[in-house]
């Protein structure tokens, strides 16, 4: 699959063997990964068939490469705008280092994924300050829901930004699901929590029919709505980093505006807004 330029099939197919030593439940998590597979898979043989925003996501999916001159240079394409620093992941594939920012609009409200690379033990180029404002221009990568962009023309260094509005859990969750039935292939969608509670395990919550809760004791963390109708529980790969704990204080028991990305795992929280100061906090 690499010989044939289509790397992102070829990562998929290595995933594979870590969903089947992934714990209890395991033959479940193989068989949906070999499902997305197969059919992205058939997605591409067929890609010349499709619509073009489907077909753009086949092909970005499959990793077929898009240079972000040619983003750049579509005609309107463009969007200027303060777009506000909401998070950043940095990780590796083995061989390169992928920094992964996630951006909002402050008058489109639009939220953007800004991909940048460095080669592997060093920091990609781009580096924005989170909860920071840059005034520049995104152009978007075509594909369905669009969200990831190429970064273009920057008017001034990045200044002070301030906190991003936000949702509940249940606006969020039926976000993603939309964004789900345009790319069956998503494992996330970038969204801003206001207002929510963060509940370490154990604790006893209202389910989302509004009754009492069963307290758990080990249950997983929680992020839930200030009026106790309804939760997320938070992604467990988050479980063992420290930046859970650090949410926890910086909220002290009360809401707070968090950002991350909501999947299937759950939420996955990337930065909390301070209540006090509104200073962004990674965590």
């Amino acid at each position: 699959m690499v010989d044939a330029q289509a790397p992102g099939l070829a990562a998929r197919v290595r995933e594979l063997a870590a969903a089947a030593g992934s714990g209890p439940g395991w033959p479940e998590r193989l068989l949906e990964e070999c499902a997305l597979l197969h059919l992205l898979n058939r997605a591409l043989l067929g890609v010349s068939a499709l619509p073009d925003a489907p077909a753009a996501t086949v092909r970005a999916r499959a990793g077929v490469p898009v240079k972000a001159a040619e983003v750049l240079a579509a005609e309107g394409a463009a969007v200027r705008d303060d777009w506000l620093v909401l998070g950043r992941r940095d990780g590796s594939d083995g061989s390169l280092t992928t920094r992964r920012t996630w951006l909002r609009g402050a008058r489109t409200g639009r939220t953007a994924l800004l991909l940048s690379f460095g080669s592997l033990g060093r920091a990609p180029e781009i580096d924005l300050p989170i909860g920071g404002s840059l005034d520049a221009e995104l152009a978007p990568y075509p594909g369905s829901p669009p969200l990831r962009v190429a970064l273009g023309e920057r008017f001034s260094p990045p200044r002070e930004g301030g906190r991003p509005p936000g949702s509940d859990t249940g606006t969020a969750l039926a976000a993603y699901g939309r964004a789900l039935c345009e790319d069956p292939w998503l494992d996330a969608w970038p969204a801003v929590l206001d207002e929510v509670v963060p509940v370490p395990g154990g604790s006893a919550l209202r389910d989302t029919a509004g009754g009492p809760g069963v307290e758990q004791p080990g249950a997983g963390w929680q992020l839930a709505d200030t009026d106790g109708g309804a939760a997320l529980p938070v992604d467990p790969r988050s479980a063992e980093r420290p930046g859970l704990w650090r949410l926890l204080a910086v909220s002290g028991g009360g809401p707070v505006t968090v950002f991350g990305e909501c999947g299937h795992r759950g939420f996955l929280p990337y930065t909390v807004w301070s209540p006090e100061t509104g200073e962004a906090i990674p965590l």
